[in-house]
């Protein structure tokens, strides 16, 4: 794909860039959605059985394998171009955000500094009672307990029904009020409150850049819209804008 002259030279000017990604950025290293994860035994549960708070207090064990399976898929998948190229894309930015929906972990795997998980991350675990413990996560077969408190261990990503972690949210309005340029990469632009930062970035602004194999309800809104692989538009903005 042919990058936009205007857009590289306003790019090559910005010196706070903010980037919002979602599950399409990590599909291109093969790792499934949340729901096309029902495969199989677990095709019988609902994501609504598996993924809240009243569904660990109710079967602990249950819950800790369906996200020691997910976890197990993280691992067999990596960080791909589209995150290597955010990596570059900030080290030649002075003021750079990563804002991510995704719980995998593969933009800090592939190097991203200033990383922002919205939905937490499953290579974590955090104290079931909330006394404040995370920890990476260990395999066990069984549920661990914190070791402060002795609640359960669970994985430390958000829930259904649970409020996102109000640092990085405010964290993430900070940036996207802040920036010059919001890039909405690999995101359905439809899961709030996420999907409301572009919009209050180019409300303030800034350029917005939609980077989506299709379009979606943000398409009409953004100053660039590119369509198609995270992981071959990225890599091609960076060189062409940065050399």
């Amino acid at each position: 794909m042919k990058i936009p002259k205007e857009l590289i030279k306003y790019l090559q000017k910005s010196t706070h860039i903010a980037i919002l990604t979602g599950a399409g950025i990590s599909a291109e290293s093969g790792l499934n959605t949340f729901r096309e994860a029902q495969t199989g035994f677990w095709s019988q549960y609902r994501p609504e059985d598996l993924a809240t708070p009243q569904a660990f207090a109710r079967d602990p064990k249950l819950v800790w394998d369906w996200y020691a399976m997910r976890r197990n898929k993280v691992a067999e998948a990596s960080s791909n171009s589209g995150h290597f190229a955010l990596v570059d894309m900030e080290s030649r930015t002075p003021n750079f955000t990563l804002i991510t929906q995704n719980v995998d972990g593969y933009h800090v795997q592939a190097g991203s500094k200033n990383v922002l998980e919205l939905h937490g991350n499953i290579q974590k675990v955090r104290c079931f009672d909330g006394c404040g413990i995370v920890d990476d996560w260990e395999d066990n077969s069984e549920v661990p307990h914190c070791p402060k408190c002795n609640a359960y261990l669970r994985p430390d990503v958000v829930w259904f029904g649970e409020s996102l972690p109000l640092d990085a949210l405010n964290a993430a309005h900070k940036a996207t009020l802040e920036c010059q340029a919001f890039f909405s990469v690999g995101t359905s632009g439809l899961v709030q409150p996420a999907a409301s930062l572009a919009h209050t970035a180019r409300q303030k602004g800034a350029i917005v850049i939609e980077i989506n194999l299709d379009p979606t309800p943000l398409t009409p809104h953004v100053d660039f819209a590119l369509h198609g692989k995270s992981g071959e538009i990225l890599p091609a903005l960076v060189k062409e804008t940065w050399g």
